[in-house]
């Protein structure tokens, strides 16, 4: 006897699909709008004693985003985590979507209002431009602004250097990162010092040679794309299998920590790699 053909179930495909798309979009809603708080305890024979154990929240990258309303999710996760000081490393905004009306002010005055909050320029705010306007509503509102400068930082009786630097895409004559740091090293000798600078990519090739003990930088996003056992799958640059994109490095006797930053450029979604607030905890090895 012949067998029937078996009948043809579109509706359980059509369902099936569609709850595979819900469980997807699901999943790329809370990797992209969910933050995670990650902790980095870097040592250092040379950090002064007086920073053993000082937390620094390292932030970077939100690109306009926004975390619960009117940022509190954001600010109550960096406020738990009682930070001596805020790093934040530019593109605060995005080029794609435009400055939003209070923006830079409604977040520095949350992140001011935890702890100390330094910034440096990244790509995106030279590409929107208006970076002097930027700067002094950033300053009126709290925010210290290192603009290829440095500045002492004292805890407990001790002091170190904090340097921050603008982004490449800046004015073409501004100070170099190694004019910067020739200052720096003729103003305080040899001292332990911190380099604020957007471009993780630079590392390498130019920031690890400048003698900072530490690097702190982000503009990588993770990767965009984080699969187990890589360093990222996508850079910034639509480049495959990039380095430097996401917590501790060392080159040239100089360590780097990179967040993977907050938001998202234009297009681009995150996927495996979820909005990061890191927090750096300094510990003399």
């Amino acid at each position: 006897m012949a067998k029937r053909p078996r009948k043809r179930r579109p509706c359980r495909t059509a369902c099936f699909l569609l709850l595979a798309a819900f469980l997807i979009g699901g999943f790329l809603w809370w990797d992209n709008r969910t933050l995670q708080v990650t902790r980095f305890t870097p040592s250092f024979a040379s950090l002064p004693i007086g920073f053993d154990g000082c937390r620094i929240a390292v932030l970077s990258d939100l690109h306009g985003a926004e975390f619960g309303e009117n940022h509190e999710d954001l600010f109550s996760a960096v406020e738990a985590e009682q930070p001596d000081y805020i790093f934040y490393l530019g593109d605060l905004e995005d080029r794609y979507r435009g400055p939003a009306a209070g923006y830079p002010a409604s977040i520095a005055n949350g992140l001011s209002a935890i702890a100390p909050t330094y910034y440096v320029t990244g790509n995106h705010e030279w590409a929107i431009g208006g970076v002097p306007a930027l700067k002094e509503t950033l300053a009126a509102h709290g925010v210290t602004v290192l603009s290829n400068q440095f500045v002492a930082l004292e805890r407990n009786g001790d002091s170190i250097v904090l340097a921050g630097i603008d982004d490449p895409n800046g004015y073409a004559d501004q100070k170099t990162p190694e004019e910067l740091a020739s200052e720096l090293y003729a103003s305080w000798g040899d001292p332990f010092w911190i380099l604020l600078a957007h471009r993780n990519d630079h590392f390498e090739s130019q920031y690890s040679l400048l003698g900072a003990d530490l690097v702190v930088s982000g503009h990588g996003h993770g990767g965009i794309v984080r699969l187990p056992f890589t360093d990222g799958l996508l850079s910034t640059d639509r480049t495959f299998f990039p380095s430097y994109t996401a917590g501790l490095y060392e080159k040239n006797g100089s360590a780097l920590f990179v967040t993977r930053g907050l938001g998202n450029s234009g297009p681009l979604i995150r996927v495996f790699n979820r909005p990061e607030i890191a927090v750096v905890t300094l510990q003399k090895g």
